[in-house]
């Protein structure tokens, strides 16, 4: 999709982390940012103008347009040359950013919010979002500013296989390496003959990890065609996926879930993956659906 960059604005630090984040997406895409500000308050019936007793400049519009107009600038400052728009929007933040990520091609939000997102933890934001919206969302929190590689949790799933081509293509336009990782679980196969045998325990596994590692190939297969440019490392990880992405953070200036899935993270819904990482991950999170349901 080549529709502009999205990004929520709420008057917080994290919002404007958020901001400058977005205006370097909305280059790499080529295309323009649209800075979007959930302004709530004529929804619930309250005087929105500057009280009679109090300086002409004062009043919730005021502030929200000036709230707004910071983080354009904040925008046009870490990207001279993105086109940068001022929306003002009535309504409730999730909603609002919702529709927005119809016709966007990335919807950037900050880890920690006030403000417009008054009351909701950005992790719900994102969560819903994902399952909801019709674009990636990318969540910034931890050290925006890394230079570390990209990282990808693949699960071999069909919805699993969009945050691959994501992950990918964010790799291409930020020229890093990309960091394939996934996580298998550890299980014995035993022989008819000699169930207890330690050979046939040994090679249970080993087959297994074969398996998982063809897996991982098949998933990231084709793509290298289409970028030549990146490097890939392929990472398996033996249960304890989330402490795994987790730690792979530490490193990493981005890191690509799929909005949910199964596959190679058996029983684990790739939901509660994503919002450990939005609670706990140490950079930016890129959540992305693999469908345009």
């Amino acid at each position: 999709m080549n529709g502009p960059v999205v990004v929520g604005v709420d008057g917080s630090a994290s919002a404007l982390a958020a901001v400058e984040i977005a205006a370097r997406e909305a280059k790499l895409r080529g295309v323009g940012l649209q800075v979007v500000h959930a302004f709530i308050w004529p929804s619930l019936h309250v005087s929105l103008g500057p009280s009679p007793v109090g300086p002409p400049d004062g009043g919730l519009r005021n502030a929200a347009e000036k709230l707004l107009s910071e983080a354009a600038t904040r925008a046009r400052e870490t990207e001279p040359g993105v086109h940068v728009t001022e929306h003002l929007v009535t309504g409730e933040p999730l909603t609002i950013l919702e529709a927005r990520s119809r016709e966007a091609s990335l919807v950037v939000v900050g880890s920690r919010g006030m403000g417009g997102f008054i009351g909701l933890l950005v992790g719900s934001t994102a969560v819903h979002l994902a399952a909801h919206g019709r674009c990636p969302v990318l969540v910034v929190r931890g050290d925006a500013g890394g230079t570390g590689p990209v990282v990808v949790a693949v699960d071999g799933s069909a919805r699993g296989d969009a945050a691959v081509e994501f992950a990918f293509a964010e790799a291409s336009a930020r020229g890093v390496d990309l960091v394939a990782v996934h996580a298998w679980n550890t299980w014995t196969e035993r022989g008819d003959d000699d169930p207890g045998h330690p050979q046939n325990l040994v090679d249970g596994i080993d087959r297994m990890r074969s398996a998982e590692e063809r897996l991982l190939a098949e998933s990231l297969a084709g793509r290298q065609d289409r970028y030549p440019d990146v490097t890939v490392h392929h990472r398996l990880v033996e249960n304890r996926i989330r402490q795994a992405l987790i730690e792979a953070t530490e490193q990493a200036q981005l890191i690509v879930v799929g909005a949910r899935g199964r596959g190679g993270f058996a029983g684990l819904l790739l939901g509660s993956v994503s919002q450990a990482l939005l609670h706990h991950g140490h950079c930016p999170v890129a959540v992305v659906r693999g469908d345009n349901s």
